[in-house]
């Protein structure tokens, strides 16, 4: 059985500049065909914006507020909502807050730093 709490797991730094914790991939479970991870913007901060050619994605915010902007679509985001990113599409995320914007993200397949291609690089880290 795997089980991994969020304490047990050490943060990296993901291609678009932002700060995760994986919590179930390849890499450390039984888990072949997806991950999950939980991320963590500072306050006035971004990912950099970019795609991924295979992976589809699942945000669901945890903590705090922020934008987000899919292709040229932007809208507003809050603890509760999950957001669905398709393969291909470029996105960002801002924390507008004043305190860490939190999100679990769920990628399938897993997350892969060669997956992600950045279209414009940001200035917030």
């Amino acid at each position: 059985m795997d089980v991994v709490n969020l304490d047990q797991v050490e943060p990296f730094i993901t291609k678009d500049g932002s700060q995760i914790r994986e919590l179930l991939a390849h890499r450390n479970s039984a888990i072949k065909n997806q991950s999950l991870a939980e991320a963590t913007l500072p306050p006035n901060s971004s990912t950099d914006e970019h795609y991924h050619a295979q992976t589809e994605e699942i945000y669901y915010i945890i903590e705090g507020e922020g934008r987000m902007r899919i292709g040229t679509e932007m809208q507003e985001v809050r603890v509760g909502d999950a957001i669905a990113i398709p393969p291909g599409k470029k996105h960002k995320l801002w924390n507008s807050g004043s305190a860490p914007l939190r999100l679990l993200c769920c990628c399938a397949p897993c997350y892969e730093h060669l997956d992600t291609i950045i279209t414009e690089p940001s200035n917030d880290h």
